[in-house]
C-alpha cells in the first residue's frame, strides 16, 4: 500500500509544479520533486558577460548537440548564478570550457541537464576553491573534490574544474 502512494505522490507534487511555474522542468523522485528553471543560450551568455565571465569552445561553436561546441542551452537557472556567485566571490578569471553539450558523462546532475559547468584552471580559482571550500575526497573517477558551503561541489579533473551547481551559491 505505501508503495502504490509514492508515485501518487510524484504525479500531484509534479501537477502543482507545473501549474505553480509553467515551462519549468521538473525533476526528481517521490521523496523530492522540485522545480528547476532552464535557461538558453543567449540568456546565460548575458548573465555571463554581466559579471565578467567568458568562455570558448575546441570547436568555436554553441551546438548542444556537438560535443566539440560549449553549449548552454537548457542550462539551469540556478547554474549560471552560481558561476555569477562564484567569480563576484572569487575575484578571479573565469572561462567555461564545457556546458551542456553532449560529450560528457550522463547521470541526473550532469552537464547534459544543465546542473555542470567546466572552468578553466587558473592559479586564483584553484587558490580559492581550495582555501575557502571544504575537501571532502576522491571522486570515483579520481579527480578530488570540495564542497562549497551551500553544498556545490567543485572536482579538480587536471586541466579545468568540474563544478556541480545544486544551487547558485548563495545567490
Amino acid at each position: 500500500m505505501k508503495t502504490a502512494k509514492a508515485p501518487k505522490l510524484r504525479s500531484v507534487l509534479t501537477a502543482l509544479a507545473l501549474v505553480a511555474a509553467p515551462g519549468v522542468a521538473v525533476m526528481g523522485t517521490a521523496g523530492e520533486a522540485f522545480a528547476v528553471t532552464k535557461i538558453s543560450h543567449a540568456t546565460a551568455t548575458s548573465m555571463f558577460r554581466e559579471v565578467g565571465i567568458t568562455w570558448s569552445s575546441s570547436g568555436g561553436c554553441s551546438d548542444r548537440n556537438v560535443s566539440t561546441c560549449t553549449s548552454f542551452d537548457q542550462l539551469n537557472l540556478a547554474t549560471a548564478q552560481g558561476a555569477q556567485t562564484l567569480k563576484r566571490a572569487s575575484g578571479c578569471a573565469l572561462n567555461i570550457t564545457g556546458g551542456t553539450e553532449t560529450g560528457h558523462a550522463s547521470g541526473t546532475y550532469s552537464h547534459w541537464n544543465g546542473y555542470k559547468l567546466d572552468f578553466g584552471k587558473n592559479t586564483c580559482v584553484t587558490n580559492y576553491v581550495k582555501n575557502t571550500f571544504a575537501y571532502i575526497g576522491v571522486r570515483g573517477d579520481g579527480a578530488l573534490q570540495w564542497r562549497s558551503g551551500s553544498g556545490n561541489v567543485y572536482a579538480d579533473e587536471g586541466n579545468h574544474w568540474d563544478v556541480t551547481y545544486y544551487n547558485c551559491g548563495g545567490c
